[in-house]
């Protein structure tokens, strides 16, 4: 029981605050591409959007993110034993090769790029994202000194 009240509410902050960032990223991205091409959109229609996606792709993408996230932190768990000195740089890897297995695999998988902000210099704004979730990860679960 101690392990879940330890570790579970900081999962959670971290992978709402990662898929938040990763879905404003993606929107950002696609709004970007469609300004790029002559689109013009207003601050308020940006925001919108925004909103829309995130509650959009909470229940795919969000759902996704969070095994993504949980599996590659379990990994580092059992690593950060063997070099604890190192446990935050490994978290902070864990949450960028998360974002980028899974977007790897969905191409393939489905055919499409399904997270359509995650295309290019995207792609990488998702790892991004996931490098920062495990980071927050690494500095939510540290043991007090």
């Amino acid at each position: 029981m101690q392990f879940l009240t330890r570790y579970l509410p900081p999962f959670l902050f971290t992978w709402i605050l990662t898929f938040t960032l990763a879905s404003v990223l993606h929107s950002q991205f696609v709004v970007n591409e469609l300004v790029n091409v002559g689109v013009k959109i207003r601050l308020l229609d940006r925001l919108s959007l925004t909103i829309d996606d995130w509650v959009g792709l909470l229940p795919t993408y969000g759902v996704i993110i969070a095994i993504g996230l949980l599996l590659a932190f379990i990994v580092v768990g059992f690593i950060i034993k063997k070099a604890p000195e190192k446990r935050f740089i490994l978290f902070l890897c864990a949450g960028a090769a998360a974002f980028a297995v899974l977007l790897s695999a969905m191409q393939p998988i489905m055919q499409i790029t399904i997270i359509a902000g995650a295309r290019e210099a995207g792609f990488y704004a998702q790892i991004l994202a996931g490098a920062i979730g495990g980071a927050l990860f690494a500095k939510l679960t540290a043991k007090k000194q």
